[in-house]
């Protein structure tokens, strides 16, 4: 094995923990960040992307794993935030080799980290991790793991939206109201067919062909857009950014005609105070990472043995999380990213504090 490098010292990010890790010879350099394990062991997905440079992949783990631990804590789960990053293309360099070398790295952290599924990462590669470590989520069913956790994650945004559309239009359905779903990947596909379940009419966009095809194949009712600029000004109740992050931002927030913005793309918002100018603008968001939860509370639900109707049951309270920080930004007269901020922080404060109480 190859290099092992470990902080507890990360500097002013407020991490607990920052470790690199490289074996040479199958190509693997990764960073896990492990920003709080106040509630319990951190828990975040292995991001494997072909970054320009160490300190982006740096940055980008620093900013994802303090994100997990905010997502975690408002999901209600007894566990930390933490992210890891892969550094390489997975095209390219993804191998057995790699993946176990990165698995005895997870091992070697005795459980203070879990790592999951993310962008570059799949349900087989997991299942390869978990050779060499067992601190690993996101497996497949034939391995007692969840599977596809974009079901759950498409039911918990679905479940963030009925509570923003009760608190804008009284009533907790999207029923006669125009849904923009921006990205129709695995969680945009199955996020549709809840809107047009509840009866909502549904716009949307791609850039992928084959995406595309597939609604007009099995929702031929849902309205194509050309683009993400056509959607967002279009007339829409409702915006849902499924697709990159990012996608609020001083061009589209300016145009945007909806009322609502809920989706499952993480880190929606492209730099601070843009949700200051959503407010502004009598824009209701919900924050992305409090409706996208469901996808990690189905994977941590396997760290007990998964049982899918517990798991879709957690993730339903969604729908009650969003409305108390919805009620809690109006109380306190703040955007509801804040009020969100500051209940994941109460309860980790809260929480976290009884691990004072030492046991025998």
């Amino acid at each position: 094995m190859g290099v092992f490098a470990s902080t507890d010292d990360p500097g002013s990010t407020g991490h607990e923990q920052v470790v690199f890790c490289q074996d040479k010879q199958s190509g693997l350099k990764a960073i896990i960040g492990i920003y709080s394990t106040a509630l319990g062991p951190a828990l975040g997905g292995t991001r494997f992307y072909p970054y320009a440079s160490e300190e982006e992949a740096l940055a980008d783990v620093l900013d994802l794993s303090r994100g997990m631990a905010y997502k975690n804590a408002l999901a209600g789960l007894d566990l930390g935030g933490g992210k890891a990053v892969i550094w390489g293309d997975p095209e390219q360099i993804k191998s057995e080799a790699l993946l176990r070398a990165y698995g005895r790295f997870v091992e070697s952290l005795a459980g203070r980290y879990y790592t999951a599924c993310d962008v570059g990462t799949y349900v087989a590669d997991m299942d390869v991790i978990a050779r060499e470590t067992r601190y690993v989520t996101g497996r497949s069913v034939e391995h007692g793991g969840a599977g596809d956790s974009s079901i759950l994650t498409a039911w918990g945004v679905f479940q963030g939206m009925r509570a923003a559309a009760e608190h804008v239009w009284g009533s907790p359905t999207l029923s006669g109201r125009r849904v923009g779903v921006a990205g129709l990947g695995k969680v945009g596909k199955y996020l549709t067919g809840h809107l047009l379940s509840d009866g909502a009419e549904v716009v949307a966009t791609d850039v992928n062909p084959k995406a595309l095809e597939w609604v007009r194949a099995n929702h031929p009712q849902v309205e194509l857009v050309d683009d993400s600029a056509a959607l967002i000004a279009a007339d829409i109740d409702v915006y849902a950014p499924c697709a990159l992050g990012g996608a609020l931002n001083d061009d589209t927030v300016p145009v945007l005609r909806a009322k609502v913005v809920a989706g499952a793309a993480n880190n929606q918002l492209a730099h601070p105070g843009i949700e200051k100018v959503l407010a502004d603008r009598g824009i209701l968001y919900t924050p992305d990472y409090v409706v996208n939860a469901g996808g990690v509370i189905q994977v941590a639900d396997e760290i007990e043995g998964f049982n899918f109707e517990r798991a879709k049951l957690r993730a339903t309270r969604i729908y009650d999380t969003t409305r108390e920080i919805l009620r809690l930004a109006d109380d306190e007269g703040v955007p509801p990213a804040v009020a969100a901020d500051r209940l994941a922080e109460r309860r980790m404060a809260d929480v976290g504090r009884l691990r004072t109480i030492h046991l025998r």
